[in-house]
């Protein structure tokens, strides 16, 4: 058997371990190291090695955990609660006030982390039953709250372009400007979307009850200085010195984590057990991306050495397919994975391979990056597997895992749009990173 051919092997082995249900990390070192030793022999030792090493002098990718550790700290500050009762007081007139208010507030908070599980989570924990109460739509609530919390994984700075960024050779700096605008556009589908709908059928979203409204201006004021303005400051401090050039990613993430104790220190929830578990939650998350990202690195080095990288790209290349038509393939294969993997595992192991392809064909990366984003953060929501409907119906038992699905599927071609938009215009993602640039 040639060396391509046992590489086709191994990516089939890789693919059937995960839809086994082995631990993606140790199923690629375990398969690169025994598929590479028969292949390429004991060289796989040295590229194992250098690989690693190679990986870890990755400047940027320190960002990672201290971006997660943003999230998680502002998460135990209890910040999420404070914009989303800000916004509530905000819109309270307004039919699908809530709907309004979580959808505005997963926008904001999604500056300060791209954890969906968390977003998702604690979104569900504050609007859950503050809909149920108001009697709204369950299906349009469910859609609501689970799409709003997968914005946290586009809009900058994400832990996701944070990664993408070294896997395709492009500056994060650009990934971040770039996603800004499709982030907001996304962002804007789901308000229009949510309030038109309302607008037509009141009883999907009546107005908040007498007993929930703010009682004074001042009362809406003193909510919003306290809820918005704090991490405004810490949002613009971080990615504003990051646009700017003023700082890397890597030292803009470390002045968003100081940013965010200082800011949970004057909301007075820094303590020793919430440091502690926000320190837990950021070894857990940082350990099982970069460790992925080690075990991915060594699976793509034997991957290519043995020549199946190059094979796959002829094959793809040879095809009677337009450019455009390969990039909806590819955009295609990255939704069906995102089905039932991580979007860690997609970035690191599938996106590698399908890099020379899209170099052959010479489309623009920062373009390309993002709409692998935007398609990943799409597959979140597309059943059957749909990770945050599940995240959701966690913390809302009552509501029918159906209507979760109903209304997550709305939100799904919403997202579709939204990705269509970037598609057909790609001075969408591209404008913001050219302003700043040049071309």
């Amino acid at each position: 058997m040639s060396t391509e051919m046992l590489g086709l092997v191994l990516l089939g082995a890789l693919l059937t371990g995960i839809f086994v249900g082995f631990p993606i990390a140790f199923t690629l070192i375990i398969l690169a190291v025994v598929f590479g030793y028969i292949g390429i022999g004991p060289t796989v030792f040295y590229l194992m090695y250098f690989n690693t090493i190679g990986l870890m002098k990755e400047e940027v990718l320190a960002a990672v955990p201290l971006f997660v550790f943003m999230g998680h700290m502002l998460e135990q500050a209890g910040l999420m609660e404070r914009l989303f009762k800000s916004f509530q007081f905000i819109f309270a007139r307004i039919r699908g006030a809530l709907f309004l208010g979580v959808l505005l507030t997963a926008t904001v908070f999604a500056t300060a982390t791209g954890i969906i599980g968390a977003s998702v989570t604690v979104i569900g924990l504050l609007a859950a039953p503050a809909m149920m109460k108001a009697k709204y739509d369950v299906a349009l609530s469910a859609g609501v709250i689970t799409a709003g919390g997968c914005l946290g994984i586009l809009i900058p700075p994400s832990v996701m372009l944070v990664l993408l960024g070294p896997v395709l050779g492009v500056s994060v700096v650009q990934l971040f400007l770039a996603a800004i605008i499709p982030g907001l556009i996304l962002s804007g589908l789901f308000v229009f979307y949510t309030l038109t709908r309302c607008y037509i059928n009141h009883d999907l979203g009546p107005r908040m009850p007498e007993e929930d409204r703010p009682t004074s201006m001042m009362q809406i004021v003193r909510e919003f200085v306290s809820g918005i303005v704090p991490l405004g400051v810490v949002i613009f401090a971080s990615l504003g010195s990051i646009i700017a050039g003023l700082a890397t990613p890597t030292e803009g993430a470390a002045m968003a984590a100081m940013g965010s104790i200082l800011l949970t220190l004057v909301y007075g929830k820094l303590n020793w057990t919430n440091l502690k578990m926000t320190g837990l939650k950021t070894l857990q998350t940082s350990s099982m991306i970069l460790f992925l990202a080690v075990a991915s690195n060594i699976y793509g080095a034997v991957f290519a050495r043995l020549g199946t990288a190059s094979l796959i790209t002829d094959t793809l290349l040879s095809l009677a397919l337009p450019p455009m038509g390969m990039l909806l393939m590819l955009m295609a294969v990255i939704f069906i994975l995102g089905w039932p993997l991580e979007w860690p595992a997609i970035i690191l192991i599938f996106v590698p391979i399908f890099f020379p392809v899209i170099q052959e064909l010479g489309f623009d990366l920062v373009w390309y990056a993002t709409l692998v984003a935007v398609n990943l953060q799409t597959a979140f929501l597309s059943p059957p597997v749909a990770m945050a409907a599940y995240y959701l119906k966690g913390v809302a038992p009552d509501w029918p895992l159906g209507k979760i699905y109903r209304g997550m599927m709305e939100f799904m071609i919403l997202q579709c749009v939204g990705l269509a938009i970037i598609l057909l215009w790609p001075g969408t993602a591209l404008w913001l990173p050219r302003v700043f640039f040049g071309n």
